[in-house]
């Protein structure tokens, strides 16, 4: 069966699944092997829980004439989104970046929303599975999509773009983030900017923040439209930004005042009405838009605990967000702050600097108390009285059993696996 014969299987469907557990009826159902498993096993299950049809790539579990026999399912379903992207011919604009991916992509769609009918990548499904999965949630009805890309090595944006083939793209910026993956900085920059030499090979248009030197530098030879703070030439011009805690901007004569916490949010704030003034949105409703939109899942959440006052921006963690996060707490004008971070994962032969540069960032600073956790922080223990170091979070929230910490503006940050938003049950 070849891949129109697939679409039109799949336009009967009302959606794609690729796990039992969250499987809808009438989907259609991609048996994906995975590291230690053959989702092959589940065809039978996949049918009994109401999909229509069944794609396997293991001749041993056909059922029906409900089970496709493909040779590789993964790669179908890439090939699927891929045939039902240029079906749909809607304009489709992607995202890239180091940081603030996910914020400025809702960010852009409660925006576009105001006019258009969106389509969005739920979650961080970014990935080779993630954006083909978003795709396929585009149906005829979806007037734009918006699609996150996400990569940890080279050619892997080239790859998704090739697959979304986006109309539009958008890069938050270029950090200190899957170095291990990238081979260092230089990599990461060649790896996301792969985006614009899409961009430029299909004479598509890029939006370019003019505050990023490198978007500046690679976006040259594309049609751009670009935002910037008191840039007289940019497309749109950012007037004024504070963050003291939440983000405030001024732009055209509008004041915005974001429910987000922290200066870095500021251009994910100014990329969204970059794009919806690009798209013709009007400014008022520009405004109630990110006025509304109030972050969750531990992204810059401003939360309240006792007496504490807590950001938490526990989601992810990486040197580059990391100092990002700090010299913005340091700067807010509460009295009593603590910062509780994290170990940064996925840095390879660079952990070691890139801890370091963090310890002497907040130990030469003395307007916040700081708890360090993790083995890779713990590594540079040193004596500043300000600073406190935790081998494990075990170790940090026994500590926390006996300390009282009170009347307090708080941080957290830390990567995923640190899971720091624990420290919510001791606080």
């Amino acid at each position: 069966m070849n891949i129109q014969e697939i679409h039109n299987l799949f336009l009967q469907c009302k959606s794609v699944s690729i796990d039992t557990r969250k499987i809808e009826k009438g989907s259609m159902f991609f048996a994906i092997k995975g590291e230690n498993f053959d989702a092959n096993i589940f065809a039978q299950q996949a049918l009994d829980l109401g999909a229509l049809y069944v794609i396997i790539d293991n001749e041993s579990y056909l059922i029906d004439d409900r089970t496709i026999l493909v040779q590789n399912s993964l790669e179908a379903l890439q090939e699927l989104s891929k045939f039902h992207r240029a079906y749909l011919k809607l304009p489709i604009i992607a995202l890239t970046g180091s940081n603030g991916k996910t914020t400025t992509k809702e960010l852009i769609n409660v925006v576009l929303t105001k006019k258009f009918k969106t389509k969005a990548t739920i979650g961080n499904l970014n990935n080779h599975i993630g954006v083909p999965l978003t795709l396929l949630s585009f149906t005829s009805e979806t007037q734009i999509g918006i699609v996150e890309m996400g990569a940890n090595h080279k050619k892997e944006i080239e790859f998704l773009c090739e697959i979304a083939q986006p109309d539009y793209g958008y890069i938050t910026n270029f950090g200190k983030a899957h170095l291990e993956g990238f081979g260092g900085v230089e990599g990461v920059i060649e790896g996301k900017s792969e985006m614009y030499e899409y961009l430029a090979k299909n004479n598509k248009t890029a939006f370019v923040n003019l505050e990023d030197r490198i978007q500046i530098e690679k976006s040259k030879s594309i049609q751009s439209f670009t935002f910037g703070i008191d840039k007289d030439h940019a497309d749109v011009k950012i007037n004024w930004i504070e963050a003291n805690p939440f983000v405030g901007i001024t732009y055209s004569d509008f004041n915005v005042k974001s429910n987000l916490i922290g200066l870095y949010n500021a251009n994910n704030i100014n990329a969204a009405v970059a794009i919806g003034t690009y798209f013709k949105v009007d400014n008022n409703d520009i405004k109630a838009a990110i006025e509304g939109y109030v972050p969750d899942n531990n992204r810059s959440q401003l939360l309240k605990k006792g007496t504490n006052q807590i950001i938490l921006d526990a989601y992810n963690a990486n040197p580059s967000s990391m100092a990002v996060a700090i010299a913005n707490f340091v700067q807010l004008d509460n009295l009593n702050k603590i910062m509780i971070l994290g170990d940064m994962f996925e840095l390879g032969n660079e952990s070691q600097q890139e801890h370091k540069i963090i310890v002497d960032s907040v130990s030469n600073q003395n307007k916040s108390v700081c708890y360090l956790i993790g083995k890779a922080f713990y590594e540079h223990k040193n004596l500043k009285e300000n600073v406190h170091f935790f081998e494990t979070f075990d170790a940090f929230a026994e500590y926390l059993k006996t300390a009282s910490i009170n009347d307090n503006t708080i941080l957290i940050k830390g990567s995923r696996g640190m899971a720091l938003e624990r420290t919510l049950e001791y606080i």
